[in-house]
C-alpha cells in the first residue's frame, strides 16, 4: 500500500509526461469549443505539454462523454462539456455510461449565458412580442438547438413551458450548425449561448431580445433578461466544466485543477473568455462535484416540467 501511495505521488509530481487528450464532444466554433481552446492552451503553456483538442459532436455530447468514459483513467483522456451532460441523464432512455458513476469532476470554468434571438424578418423586437407572434402563429416558428437536450434546448423549452407557446424545435450538432441556421433563415429564433451569436447581433444579422441569465450580461447590458422582458422567475444558467473518467487518481485531479484555477485568473484568458461572452469560475473539484450533483436534480425536474425529450 505504501509503495502504491508513493507511486501515485510520484506520477501526479511528473503528471503531465506526455501530450493529453482533450475530448470536446460539440464540434468547432460553439461555446464549449471556445472555452476549451481558450483555457487548455494556456494550461498547455504552463505544464509544458500538449492538450490536443478532439471533437467528437453527436447526441447532445454523448458521444463523447462515452469514450472519455470508457478512457484509461490516468489523465491524459479528460473531456471539457456544458451543463448538457447532466441533462442528457434525464432525456435518453438508456446511456452508454452513468452519468454520474463514471465521471469525476475536475473544476468548472465558464458559466455561458444564453439570448433569446431571432432572424430579422421575423417581427418581433422584444420578448413580449416574441411570446405574442408566438401565440398567435401556433407550430409555425421554428427554433434551432445545439442538440437535444443541450443548454440551448432545455433553455428554450423551459421558455415555452413559462410563457404557455408552441414552437417547433430543429436540433442540430452544435452550437455553430445551430447559429448557421438562424442566419440562414432556415430556422426563426434560437436562445443560443451568448458567445454564438454575439458578433451577429452586433452586425445586425441577428436581434436579441433577452438574457436568460439572473442578471443582464456585461456583453449586452442593453438587452433585457427574459424574467424582466415578460417572463417573471425565468432563469437558466448552463456552465462548461472539465470532466476525468472517475477512478483518475485524486493528485492527478488536484494538478489539472490547481493548473486550471490559475489559466482562468491570467489577465489574457480573462481578457478571452470576456470577449467571447463567457464568465470565468473556477473552484474546487469538490464544488465543481456539487455543483454537477445539484444540477443532475434541477434538470430531471426541468425536464420532467417541460416534457423535453429525444426526438
Amino acid at each position: 500500500m505504501a509503495l502504491a501511495l508513493i507511486g501515485g505521488v510520484v506520477a501526479a509530481q511528473t503528471y503531465p509526461s506526455k501530450p493529453v487528450r482533450v475530448v470536446i464532444p460539440w464540434p468547432p466554433g460553439g461555446s464549449n469549443d471556445v472555452v476549451g481552446r481558450i483555457v487548455m492552451q494556456k494550461v498547455a503553456e504552463y505544464t509544458g505539454q500538449q492538450f490536443i483538442i478532439d471533437n467528437r459532436a453527436g447526441a447532445a455530447g454523448s458521444i463523447g462523454a462515452d469514450v472519455v468514459a470508457k478512457a484509461p483513467a490516468d489523465g491524459y483522456t479528460i473531456m471539457v462539456h456544458s451543463t448538457s451532460h447532466v441533462g442528457n441523464a434525464h432525456l435518453y432512455k438508456k446511456l452508454p455510461y452513468d452519468t454520474l458513476k463514471d465521471f469525476t469532476g475536475v473544476g468548472l470554468l465558464a458559466a455561458q449565458p444564453g439570448v433569446l434571438t431571432v432572424h430579422p424578418s421575423l417581427p418581433a423586437k422584444t420578448v413580449r412580442d416574441f411570446i405574442a407572434l408566438a401565440k398567435a402563429r401556433p407550430g409555425t416558428i421554428n427554433y434551432s438547438s445545439s442538440g437535444n437536450g443541450s443548454a440551448p434546448h432545455l433553455s428554450m423549452a423551459l421558455l415555452v413551458a413559462m410563457a404557455g407557446i408552441d414552437i417547433v424545435h430543429v436540433p442540430y450538432k452544435g452550437g455553430a450548425p445551430q447559429v448557421t441556421a438562424l442566419l440562414s433563415g432556415e430556422t426563426q429564433a434560437s436562445l443560443a449561448t451568448v458567445s454564438t451569436v454575439l458578433s451577429h447581433v452586433q452586425a445586425g444579422r441577428l436581434r436579441a431580445l433577452g438574457v436568460s441569465s439572473v442578471k443582464r450580461t456585461a456583453t449586452m447590458p442593453n438587452v433585457p433578461t427574459i424574467a424582466e422582458a415578460g417572463v417573471p422567475g425565468y432563469e437558466m444558467s448552463p456552465w462548461v466544466g472539465v470532466f476525468a473518467p472517475a477512478a483518475t487518481p485524486k493528485d492527478i485531479v488536484s494538478r489539472l485543477n490547481s493548473e486550471i484555477n490559475k489559466a482562468l485568473k491570467s489577465p489574457d484568458v480573462s481578457q478571452l473568455l470576456a470577449g467571447s461572452a463567457l464568465d470565468a469560475l473556477g473552484g474546487t473539484p469538490e464544488e465543481f462535484d456539487a455543483r454537477i450533483k445539484a444540477d443532475y436534480e434541477k434538470y430531471a425536474k426541468l425536464i420532467k416540467l417541460t416534457g423535453a425529450k429525444v426526438e
